[in-house]
């Protein structure tokens, strides 16, 4: 996993945890640490402790690393020439790019011969598998792998990746229909569908939802990452249409930008100020899923507001703890909530829209209560925390 333990990963430590009851007995790998400010798990310091780090590189490192190219042979530095000569939609600069992570490949190789380590599964699908792969040419485990997001998030030279792994696992139909649109003749044999979810003994009401009755503050919560394609700029336009309605709202926003809080964040707080709404708006930060818990406990809506989301990890966060739910229809959202019945879809960008169905939900208690119901139900059904162990789990039995 790229930069484990960050602030979305949860769901990665409850997928190992799913693991684990299946009998399957996992380690951790992951290519560096984390920003501070994004560590937010409250179990970051364990996971971090048996985490091993491809990078930075020490000087036993470098000697390792060069042990086990030596003991590949000239067959694998052939392997790992054509790989890199092969592809096709990489300029030099990233053929030299990719050149540049066969010692962090080699070290890979050297910690699953001291670990035992017959596979790795990788959960993505940009340098972290480009080092799989490598790893695998100089007689190194075989891999897999987990798509998060569409193909274009994850650079080139998608089609060695996913050849040359054991299986893969995309999250959603519509990352199904794209790999198997755009990797015709490099895909797998076992190809799967498989959402990451959440655990929802966890992620369940101490007390009932309790809908807006029109008196105090109107509780607004949002999670994600702070970066632009989270559609923040909308949720905030949305906001200041509703206080200019006389709603006495306030936005709650859980998350950090990707460099631990003096990135896109000081944008948002600016905007804020810009659209004379920052008493209306908080900013949490990168805080564990416990606090996230709790605040979704207190809300009246929860809204995402993202351009394109893969699926939404905090949609069913918020839909397993009953809270009706407003989110755009980009990406793979579609494939988790149904308009109208178990949440609220609207186009992306069209902040008028976010506030409209807001004030629907708050202009329906009976309305909203029936949503928060519906979504809870269809979170336990479908988008549990053990499905894609279970995914993995099956594959790595039947390799």
């Amino acid at each position: 996993m790229p930069e484990f333990p960050g602030q979305t990963h949860n769901f990665f430590w409850r997928e190992r945890k799913a693991l684990k009851e299946l009998g399957v007995e996992t380690s951790l790998i992951s290519t560096r640490r984390p920003p501070l400010g994004v560590v937010s798990p409250t179990w970051a310091k364990d996971a971090q402790t048996e985490t091993t780090y491809l990078f930075p590189f020490s000087f036993f490192d470098f000697l390792r690393a060069f042990i086990i190219m030596i003991r590949a042979g000239v067959c694998a530095w052939i392997n790992c020439a054509k790989i890199i000569t092969s592809v096709q939609d990489a300029t030099l600069a990233g053929k030299v790019r990719l050149t540049l992570l066969i010692p962090f490949a080699a070290k890979l190789v050297w910690v699953s011969q001291r670990q035992g380590w017959r596979h790795v599964h990788v959960h993505s699908c940009a340098d972290a598998a480009n080092i799989a792969m490598l790893a695998n040419a100089l007689h190194g485990p075989t891999y897999s792998l987990t798509l998060h997001n569409p193909l274009s998030v994850y650079g080139p030279n998608q089609r060695q990746k996913w050849s040359r792994a054991r299986f893969c696992i995309v999250i959603t139909r519509k990352l199904y229909d794209e790999v198997t649109r755009t990797l015709v003749g490099f895909l797998p044999s076992r190809l799967v569908i498989a959402p990451m979810g959440v655990d929802v003994v966890q992620f369940n009401r101490h007390a009932p939802y309790r809908p807006y009755a029109g008196e105090g503050e109107l509780c607004v919560f949002s999670c994600g990452r702070l970066n632009p394609s989270k559609g923040f700029p909308f949720l905030i336009s949305a906001i200041k249409l509703l206080v200019d309605q006389g709603v006495n709202v306030r936005l709650t926003i859980a998350g950090e930008d990707d460099v631990g809080g003096t990135g896109y964040r000081r944008k948002l707080v600016a905007l804020t100020a810009e659209s004379g709404v920052s008493e209306r708006v908080a900013f949490l930060g990168a805080v564990p899923e416990e606090i996230v818990s709790e605040h979704l406990e207190q809300a009246h809506v929860f809204v995402l507001a993202s351009l394109a989301e893969p699926l939404g990890v905090a949609l069913m966060e918020a839909m397993a703890m009953s809270v009706p739910v407003v989110a755009t229809d980009g990406g793979g959202v579609p494939e988790l909530i149904e308009n109208g019945a178990d949440g609220i879809l609207v186009e992306p960008g069209d902040a008028n829209a976010i506030a409209v169905a807001i004030m629907r939900v708050i202009g329906d208690p009976l309305f909203a209560v029936r949503l928060g119901q519906a979504s809870r139900f269809k979170i336990v059904e479908s988008f549990g925390h053990q499905r894609s162990a279970r995914a993995i789990a099956d594959l790595l039995a039947a390799r």
